[in-house]
């Protein structure tokens, strides 16, 4: 069998040809080491262990699961499971999120599925989608956003109404058909999209939409949004004059000659002048050259410059309009037609909103605004120019940072008699029986995940006052743990005023402090990747330590030899109780993985 990452390599090179069609990828299902690839990469992950509609997980991963699932395929009986449906918690809302949890063997199959398909499709991948993609976050496509929204007047905030589940299936399956002449692979997809799912242990089919959960549903709604993004493409060449810069106002151009000939005429004659004549055309100049700089160069609304961007994560894109209000709302009308008449998609009118980039639009959890100051700098050629005009900013909303203090419980909002809000520290009840070095760790990883989400907003330094509320916080959570106040918890822990903490480990005694790493902004996102260029496979690469562990046909329990081992795979350690033989092998080794013989897992689960 051919090695998984040479199969993946060769599938994005062949997809660079746009007119290539890839054949028998279905065979590729047959290969054993895709499975072994497809747990090294998902074991870790928090659902991998949540049972589906079946009660299985992938605990018990082995040669012979492997093979029962090859032979399902080969003989084309394979059935994907119902899934189990469970409603998450919206964030800021009282609505639930559907989520779809997969059984163990479906788990282990769609994850090899979406490795396929994403070496065939992530390399034609259009540049401004940002969202399920490998090194791409939300801050790439507010970097993005940063750097080419330029001089945009209008923003256009796009929301698609219950995108996930009002896919076509029938617009999935022929847009793969596109790049995938293999009817076999392609039955497969049909097969995880009518799987259906179990909620209250009745039986619902699916007509449309992709399951949210599941491993493939990601790579299935880039596919589907892919359409979107080479539309705005095809229509921003449309759209865009060309012209290539704005037109210089005439206004501005009258006033910068008038001081640009007094300035002239004064250099002529300032010899002959008298010390008070002199003082009065100095005083002329300055005012002249003061309603230069206050007034725009370029004309605010120039017909003959036009220009559109587009930026898109996973569901949600914003577009941003260089032109007229009309111009804005003609492009939200073209999106939401296209949307409606090609992918079966509907437009939410009351979330899609057009924005004054003067104002303030949100996406991603961030406020974007275009500024407009007129303000002039020294630049580091020497010359002085208007740095800030037109360029996007990122800024921290407040309520965001103000409700995750209200979501902690760290803060009680008084109103003073002025009106004015007043924050109040709480301590957190849910953290007092917890150790010390637990309660540390838990505000500052909460303090540094804000940080790190807003770290490129361009007043980073506001979630300053979020974690100086969260240290007051702590304080009072150390104070009610022993029953003192918070100037004795200073006196016990605060170093040079820095709250320290000492704990054991086996290596010794170490100390820990809280955050202390500031709140600078930081200029660059997380990595950024060429689309141009092959994905990357350095964590197929890796040594496949589990498959190593395998193949060593050894019991990690009871020590003797086994030809076809299983692995028995926990949660979490830290929720292992009991001094059973196998749960200290675990806590000795630190993995949450034992490879054990068909006995030995026998009795663990009994």
């Amino acid at each position: 069998m051919r090695n998984p990452t040479e199969v993946l390599k060769s599938l994005s090179e062949k997809t660079k040809n746009e007119s290539y069609r890839f054949q028998r990828l279905y065979r590729n299902l047959y290969n054993p080491e895709f499975y072994w690839l497809a747990y090294k990469n998902i074991y870790a992950n928090k659902g991998s262990m949540t049972a589906g509609a079946d009660g299985t997980t992938i605990d018990g991963m082995s040669d012979e699961k492997i093979n029962r699932i090859i032979e399902s395929l080969k003989n084309r009986s394979y059935r994907p499971k119902p899934a189990r449906r469970e409603y998450i918690a919206k964030k800021n809302s009282n609505k639930k999120r559907p989520l779809g949890i997969q059984s163990g063997n479906d788990k282990l199959l769609q994850e090899v599925v979406k490795m396929i398909l994403e070496s065939i499709y992530e390399p034609v991948f259009s540049n401004k989608s940002h969202g399920f993609r490998p090194n791409r976050s939300c801050q790439t496509a507010l970097m993005q956003i940063q750097k080419t929204f330029t001089g945009t007047n209008w923003f256009v905030e796009g929301d698609i109404h219950a995108c996930f589940d009002s896919f076509d299936h029938h617009i999935i399956i022929n847009i793969l058909r596109g790049k995938i002449d293999d009817e076999a692979f392609i039955q497969l997809i049909w097969k995880f999209l009518k799987a259906g799912y179990m909620e209250q242990w009745e039986y619902k089919r699916t007509y449309s939409g992709v399951p949210q959960g599941s491993g493939v549903s990601p790579i299935l709604c880039n596919i589907y949004m892919n359409e979107l993004d080479k539309y705005m493409e095809q229509y921003a060449v449309a759209f865009n004059t060309k012209a290539q810069k704005k037109r210089i106002s005439p206004a501005y151009k009258a006033k910068t000659y008038q001081a640009y000939m007094y300035r002239r005429e004064g250099k002529r004659t300032w010899e002959q002048l008298s010390s008070h004549e002199k003082k009065v055309r100095s005083k002329k100049l300055k005012e002249l050259e003061r309603a230069e700089k206050s007034m725009t160069p370029t004309i605010p609304m120039d017909t003959d410059f036009k220009r559109i961007q587009y930026t898109r994560y996973a569901d949600d894109f914003i577009i941003g309009v260089i032109g007229s209000k009309k111009d804005a709302e003609h492009v939200k009308q073209d999106v939401k037609m296209f949307l409606q008449d090609a992918l079966k998609l509907e437009m939410s009118d009351t979330k899609t909103k057009i924005t004054h980039t003067g104002d303030k639009a949100r996406f991603l959890g961030y406020d974007i605004t275009v500024s407009r100051s007129q303000e002039l700098k020294k630049q580091s050629n020497g010359k002085i120019q208007r740095c800030q005009t037109g360029v996007v900013k990122l800024l921290v909303p407040r309520e965001k940072w103000v409700s995750k203090l209200l979501e902690y419980r760290a803060i009680k909002i008084k109103i003073n008699e002025n009106g004015k809000e007043r924050f109040v520290a709480l301590h957190r009840g849910r953290l007092v029986n917890k150790s010390d070095i637990e309660i540390l760790t838990t505000y500052n990883a909460e303090v540094r995940g804000l940080y790190n989400y807003y770290s490129i907003a361009n007043n980073a330094f506001k979630i300053g006052c979020f974690g100086n509320v969260m240290k007051y916080s702590m304080y009072k959570t150390f104070a009610c743990k022993y029953r003192t106040n918070v100037h004795e918890i200073k006196r016990r822990y605060c170093v040079n005023d820095l709250f320290t903490l000492a704990y054991g480990t086996k290596s010794g005694v170490k100390t820990t402090t809280f955050y202390r790493d500031g709140y600078k902004r930081k200029e660059v996102a997380t990595k950024f990747d060429n689309v141009n260029e092959l994905p990357e496979y350095s964590k197929y690469l890796k040594p496949n330590t589990l498959k190593q562990r395998v193949e060593k046909h050894t019991c990690e329990l009871c020590g003797r030899e086994c030809r076809n081992p299983e692995i028995h795979q926990v949660k979490k350690l830290k929720d292992l109780k009991g001094n059973a033989e196998w749960v200290c092998a675990m806590r000795l080794r630190r993995r949450k993985t034992l490879v054990v013989c068909p006995e030995c897992h026998k009795k663990i689960h009994s």
